[in-house]
């Protein structure tokens, strides 16, 4: 068989990740932090932008929730970003998964020299971007930071909590520690701002006092050592009388000490060096940082006509604009082409930031509201009345592409009159209904499981088959592995186990 050589035409189209649509994501899915960093830093470099003095008009209280303006058209030498579709990124420059990058829709290039020129000074801008944040979360930034409390705890919470209502009260208790280990008493106010019982979130509570380190999340000293002696089984009656006596201690005052705990003055001067062994400040541990307040990126407050007004937190905003004044004086002085072309690179420059900055402000906005709209009923009456919803809900509804809505998500909060919360807490997962009707969330699913299983008798306990049955019959469609996850996920045994345990409680005549 001879080999030969020829020549083939073959036509095709490939997505290209422009340097304008880097800077596009990537301010995407800054938090403000984040993004007020990089504009400070384009501040400095770039002598045409410059920050607004006046501050921008907050849309009226009792304007009602309305859609954000149409997306600003592409023409001439413009290009914009379609939020609905996927791109690839054939250069790997994004620390991203290629599911999360965007498709480019602005027309194409047909200007020639000009634009190779302009092409050629956005590679400026994606190196300055990339020398920017990237270079800034070397193996040095993660070997040389220390692991802070609320950064500990908050890895435990996944592992030990799996309902989302739960999980949402105790990511806020998370963020009620101090760094000593403790939290405020007292959960009345918490519960109203909630929506949720006390005792939900006391159960909450004593889930969370069994992370480590032992002892946080106590509401007293007294209740530091419990937890730090009932995690090394050293708990019992005496301990529990001497430290509900601390003050004696504290006074010195061993004879009324050993009173009031039962025992004798060798037994006594035992379990005093014992506390004395333990931390009253078990979050002192961990490494110190500088707390930071969240401030929410989106506004929500009751609007007179009985729904939520919704809107941007305008101190989040950066207030930058092109001083295009400046530009055209400078460019009449400009005496050679390298000059020109600096001024042309920075005139471009600013004007994607500006864009960028716009759309991305928009795009927030637009998925906070439709977020409202989705779990009104959680805004109307508290955590147990979450819906189920996924980020494809929001992204078809708002005609976007579900990468996006994960993007605007991600360390974005929302300020709302049961507190501040990250925009991705309201994704919950959903149960198929068995009558074909509307799904129900996992978490009421699991709140009826527990709800039969407390109204059972010794004679008549639900084994993993009748609750499915029992659910079915109420229109939930559910398998039986799922309802046994979910009873573990509550910390119930199984029917045996429950059959048991009642059986005993009765003989004992409820006294156990």
């Amino acid at each position: 068989m001879a080999l030969s050589a020829k020549l083939e035409l073959r036509q095709g189209q490939q997505l290209v990740m422009t340097p304008q649509l880097q800077q596009a994501i990537r301010l995407l899915q800054f938090s403000n932090m984040e993004l007020a960093e990089f504009v400070d830093a384009e501040l400095e470099r770039n002598p045409l932008l410059e920050r607004e003095d006046n501050q921008p008009q907050a849309k009226p209280a009792d304007e009602p929730m309305s859609e954000p303006p149409p997306e600003p058209s592409s023409g001439g030498e413009d290009e914009w970003l379609d939020l609905r579709k996927p791109v690839e990124d054939p250069a790997g420059a994004l620390d991203t998964d290629y599911d999360n990058l965007y498709q480019d829709t602005g027309p194409a290039d047909t200007q020639g020299s000009a634009d190779n020129a302009a092409l050629s000074s956005w590679a400026n801008v994606r190196q300055r971007m990339s020398n920017g944040f990237e270079d800034s979360d070397g193996l040095e930034s993660f070997v040389a930071s220390e692991e802070s409390l609320r950064d500990h705890l908050a890895a435990q919470l996944p592992l030990t909590i799996s309902d989302p209502r739960e999980r949402l009260i105790g990511q806020y208790l998370i963020d009620l520690v101090d760094e000593a280990g403790y939290i405020p008493s007292g959960f009345d106010s918490l519960s109203l701002k909630l929506g949720a019982p006390v005792e939900m979130i006391e159960g909450v509570l004593q889930k969370l006092q069994t992370f480590d380190p032992p002892g946080v999340f106590a509401r007293s000293l007294a209740e530091c050592l419990a937890l730090q002696l009932k995690d090394q089984n050293r708990y019992d009656p005496y301990m529990a009388a001497l430290l509900a006596n601390l003050d004696l201690l504290a006074a010195r005052n061993l004879n009324a000490l050993r009173k009031a705990v039962g025992c004798d003055m060798e037994e006594l001067a035992e379990m005093i060096q014992e506390v004395k062994r333990l931390n009253p400040k078990p979050g002192l541990r961990f490494g110190s940082v500088q707390m930071q307040p969240v401030v929410p990126d989106v506004l929500v407050r009751p609007a007179s006509d009985g729904g939520w007004h919704v809107e941007l937190n305008s101190d989040t905003l950066p207030r930058v604009l092109v001083n295009r004044t400046y530009f055209t004086r400078v460019s009449k002085t400009a005496a050679t082409e390298k000059d020109k072309g600096y001024l042309l690179d920075c005139l471009q420059t600013a004007n994607w930031l500006i864009k960028s900055l716009d759309q991305r402000a928009r795009t927030i906005l637009r998925v906070a509201e439709q977020i409202v709209r989705q779990q009104d009923a959680f805004f109307m009456y508290g955590v147990q009345h979450l819906r189920p919803l996924n980020l494809k809900t929001v992204a078809d509804a708002i005609s976007m592409h579900e990468s996006t809505v994960s993007r605007v998500t991600s360390n974005k909060y929302i300020s709302t009159p049961r507190g501040i919360f990250e925009l991705k807490y309201f994704f919950t997962s959903a149960i198929a209904s068995a009558d074909g009707q509307e799904a129900h969330s996992s978490e009421a699913v699991r709140h009826r499981i527990k709800q039969m299983i407390d109204a059972e008798s010794a004679d008549d306990v639900l084994s993993d088959d009748k609750l499915v049955e029992k659910l079915r019959s109420e229109g939930i469609d559910i398998a039986r592995r799922t309802v046994a996850k979910y009873r573990e996920a509550l910390r119930i045994p199984s029917s045996v186990q429950r059959r048991r345990d009642k059986r005993l409680f009765e003989r004992m005549g409820g006294t156990i």
